[in-house]
């Protein structure tokens, strides 16, 4: 089959056009200047741009007689591996029976998700294992950003070492912690966070603690600034071997990080996001308790939440992108979005103050034609114009510069439900005349957020660390009956188990009470609101890792993820309206309130 790179849709291979979204699977267009190249060219005809897919190869037992399967083109070799050309980037491999090396990508890509690169295909060749991996040899190695920066402050060092030893534990069963003590492996993505270009198996001796802290004497080596002594009786204790343990080498991080917290003093500057070496102007006033520095309490690492050290964050850039769509077989859209941000920012050519705020509105209208639209809009309409007054009245120092309460915020909703439901008592509705819709509600003020909802429009959250999650529950019999403690096949068994048990407008405020909640952004994360056209058939449950991983990075433009994932809900349900808000929300360590 071959993939298409718009839609992810699987086409047979003898097709020359994707039967989902007609993208051509044959040719491309030239980055540079436009031209039509082949998916298999390594290079345009015309402007000589590289345009091919790049892999990484990696061989066990590497000799001058290689050869590998005719689909990659070895280019140079680069180190312990060669970098290869795909000729044929949108067929996946079909790994039938991985080689011994290819185990642990394949089993640790859960818990070491975006650190480890992708295995994109394996195979073996009598003795020996070859793999194709992702290229990270465009990715800048960690010492040579180290020893390039003005300043790199200690908490952004304490927050790599504490990923170190996370990854440590995690390939220390596999043999493979040598993966950590090669510097020129060690290296930092798009988003300044550590990855690795590939794994390492353990040499004779194996490595220890003590090989750990001679990594983190190098680095510390390539920086020009004044370090911390804590830090480096920290590597002293390591090299001499008087720690020896991964637990009792975190609580010496902590207690540093701890320490290094307490300097902390109040700053307005945040770094250019297109200067990814200037770490060290970077803030949001008046960091909250739960910002400090903390150490998320030690697990094993098979679970999904392993230990990591939690630095102030702030807010680093915001974007956000949406659109309707009336489906395949609806004849009219009762869906609605709203999306209402202020960003302020100033700038001069080394430095960005941003602060921001956002509310952002998907409503499913219900009732039939000219009135699920209506109810729909409303909703939106009543909601957008409470919180701009709210905002107002921030500005004029009537309320605190956080998110509204819980309880402020159920009664713009139930000012929103007394509005439609208001029409429907005047226009003498019954029954199903009687228009309404559902809410999903998102606020967003700095690097705080507040998730509210009526029905089964939903909020998911997606990050490296914890995947997608769905935030909300949605109001319909079949959940309830769970949280009663049915069984859920039987409460999905009931004819009803789809029926509402919450919206906007059919009944007054006594029937309608809004969830909420409250979270952190302390750590890269796409919220996607979402109505049940998208959701429905567990769409995104199944195919987040080709429409919603990449998202998360900079790189990907919203605009068109929204738009892909339309598309793909058009393909796979279609029977409803599809909606869908995407809102990519970046942060960085708040290092620049460092005395």
């Amino acid at each position: 089959m071959l993939v298409c790179p718009q839609c992810q849709f699987e086409n047979p291979e003898n097709h020359k056009f994707c039967q989902a979204c007609g993208t051509s699977l044959s040719e491309k267009s030239c980055p540079n200047c436009g031209d039509l190249v082949d998916w298999s060219a390594y290079k345009c005809s015309n402007c000589e741009t590289i345009t091919g897919t790049i892999r990484s190869l990696w061989i066990s037992h590497p000799s001058d007689t290689l050869q590998i399967d005719p689909r990659y083109q070895i280019l140079k070799s680069s180190g312990a591996l060669w970098q290869v050309l795909d000729r044929d980037p949108l067929k996946p491999a079909i790994i039938d029976t991985p080689p011994d090396s290819a185990v642990p990508y394949l089993e640790l890509e859960p818990y070491l998700h975006q650190i480890l690169p992708l295995l994109l295909n394996a195979w073996q060749d009598g003795e020996r294992n070859i793999l194709i991996l992702e290229d990270r040899s465009h990715l800048t190695i960690l010492s040579d950003f180290l020893s390039t920066s003005k300043n790199v402050p200690l908490l952004q060092i304490l927050h790599w070492f504490y990923e170190m030893i996370d990854i440590w534990e995690a390939l220390e069963p596999y043999n493979l912690c040598h993966s950590l003590i090669e510097s020129p492996n060690l290296r930092l993505d798009e988003d300044q966070l550590l990855c690795l270009e590939r794994l390492i198996p353990h040499q004779t001796p194996a490595p220890t603690l003590k090989n750990l802290g001679t990594i983190w004497q190098n680095l510390l080596a390539q920086l020009s600034q004044t370090q911390s002594a804590s830090l480096h009786l920290l590597i002293a204790a390591l090299l001499s071997e008087s720690v020896s343990t991964l637990d009792e080498l975190r609580s010496r991080l902590k207690s540093i990080a701890h320490d290094t917290q307490s300097d902390f003093t109040d700053s307005e500057i945040m770094s250019d996001p297109q200067s990814p070496e200037d770490f060290s102007s970077a803030s949001i006033p008046e960091p909250t308790l739960e910002q400090a520095v903390t150490i998320i309490a030690e697990s094993d690492h098979d679970s999904d939440d392993m230990p990591t050290v939690v630095l102030p964050m702030q807010l680093f850039s915001l974007e956000d992108a949406g659109r309707t769509d009336i489906g395949r077989q609806r004849d009219h859209n009762e869906d609605c979005f709203g999306i209402d941000t202020q960003i302020d920012k100033v700038q001069s050519p080394t430095n960005k103050v941003i602060q921001a705020r956002g509310l952002y509105v998907l409503c499913d209208g219900m009732g039939g034609h000219a009135s699920g639209e209506v109810a729909s809009q409303m909703a939106m309409d009543t909601l957008r114009n409470y919180f701009r007054q709210y905002w107002r009245e921030i500005d004029q120092g009537s309320h605190s510069t956080k998110l509204p309460s819980a309880d402020v915020i159920r009664q713009a909703i139930q000012q929103a439900n007394k509005a439609i439901y208001n029409v429907n008592q005047e226009g003498l509705r019954s029954g199903s005349g009687r228009m309404g819709t559902t809410l999903v509600m998102l606020m967003i003020h700095d690097t705080e957020a507040a998730v509210a909802h009526v029905g089964d429009s939903r909020l998911y959250r997606y990050t490296r660390k914890h995947g997608l999650e769905q935030i909300t529950l949605d109001h319909e019999v079949g959940q309830r009956e769970i949280l009663r403690g049915v069984e859920p096949d039987i409460a999905y068994g009931r004819p009803d188990a789809y029926q509402l048990t919450q919206a906007l407008g059919p009944r007054d405020e006594y029937f309608v009470n809004p969830d909420v909640q409250f979270f952190e952004i302390n750590e890269d994360m796409v919220l996607l609101l979402a109505s049940d056209g998208l959701t429905d058939n567990d769409l995104l449950e199944t195919y987040w890792q080709s429409h919603i991983d990449s998202m998360l990075s900079s790189q990907t433009n919203l605009d068109q993820s929204v738009s892909n994932l339309i598309d793909l809900a058009n393909q796979y349900n279609g029977h409803d309206n599809i909606t869908a808000i995407a809102v990519r929300a970046k942060v960085r360590p708040n290092l620049d309130q460092m005395k």
